[in-house]
């Protein structure tokens, strides 16, 4: 099976490209980065927004999993908004058009969306059919509703893009937590060791994970299921708040301490880092519905197994 992974280079498109590659598929990541080099695939430049010779690497691929979009582990300025939608929407437009081109399009078109797209909530679980999307909520910053208009739009773009040959399937993507430089995991890991991993803003928030095995087996499951089609939540099926979230991890780091931090000094601490408390302070209370209704069996359900996993394979990989 030949599948292009369009801004493949980055931390999950290298897991996910390492994990096809070995199962001896054809992989092909587009990316701007081409001076990287990853076992088992191709790397082909392309500048995400316009036409070019990539093109020719979707006409006759099987796959298609469209990963690219500026990081959101920067500060939210209004320059650095404006480059989060264009790049998502600009790529999810510009791989439709690529598909809609070609001779030969793919089954199925993979393209990454966010579980921010959802409603701030602790009292209740978002799922495909019943979950609110936000944007409209009470009482959180009002900047807030940018995000969730990004994860609109990028939605939009793909499912109004002409492909009607090609299967499209919006991955509602949680916090994929997956060993190594560049994830979610090895800060908040180094967060816990430092001691700094305690309760955030009294710690009610809802944390939305997903192990990085549970995240490659989701794609090859909505791979070859070809009833999906639509949004579905990659997320655990045990989303839980970020104070029980922080304290399980504590326990797998073997750190006993987690100092607390309020909501001032989480904003200092995301300024001094470059980053933005939404990140932390958002509650993404999201449950894969259309997965476990599909039948799929999670590997790791569970955060304090998945924590005690991550620990020890970060520990033998540094």
């Amino acid at each position: 099976m030949k599948v292009v992974i369009p801004g493949g280079s980055g931390h999950l498109g290298l897991l996910l490209a390492g994990a096809l590659g070995s199962a001896g598929h054809d992989v092909v990541i587009l990316s701007r980065r081409t001076d990287t080099r990853v076992p088992g695939a191709r790397m082909v430049p392309w500048d995400g927004r316009t036409a070019g010779e990539w093109m020719a690497e979707v006409d006759g691929a099987d796959v298609v999993v469209n990963l690219a979009g500026r990081s959101v582990n920067c500060r939210y300025t209004e320059a650095n908004l404006r480059e989060m939608m264009a790049s998502r929407v600009d790529s999810a437009a510009i791989v439709g058009t690529a598909i809609a081109r070609a001779s030969a399009p793919p089954r199925v078109w993979l393209q990454m969306s966010t579980a921010t797209i959802y409603a701030h909530s602790h009292d209740r679980a978002n799922d495909e059919a019943t979950g609110v999307i936000g944007g409209a909520e009470d009482g959180v910053p009002a900047y807030w509703a940018y995000s969730v208009d990004i994860a609109r739009k990028w939605e939009r773009a793909q499912f109004e893009a002409p492909t009607p040959d090609t299967r499209k399937v919006a991955l509602r993507t949680s916090i994929v937590m997956a060993p190594g430089r560049g994830g979610a995991f090895h800060t908040l890991w180094r967060m816990a060791r430092l001691g700094l991993g305690g309760p955030v803003a009294g710690g009610r928030q809802y944390m939305s994970w997903i192990h990085d095995r549970d995240f490659v087996r989701a794609i090859e499951f909505l791979l070859a299921r070809d009833e999906f089609v639509g949004p579905v939540n990659l997320a655990s099926p045990s989303p839980l708040p970020y104070r029980a979230f922080m304290a399980v991890l504590r326990r797998a780091a073997g750190v006993p301490v987690g100092l607390p931090a309020t909501k001032w000094m989480a904003e200092l601490g995301a300024f001094v880092l470059r980053g933005d408390t939404e990140l932390l302070l958002k509650s993404r209370r999201v449950v894969p519905g259309r997965l476990l209704g599909a039948g799929f069996t999670f590997a790791v359900p569970e955060w304090p197994d998945a924590a005690r996993d991550l620990v020890a394979r970060s520990r033998a990989g540094a």
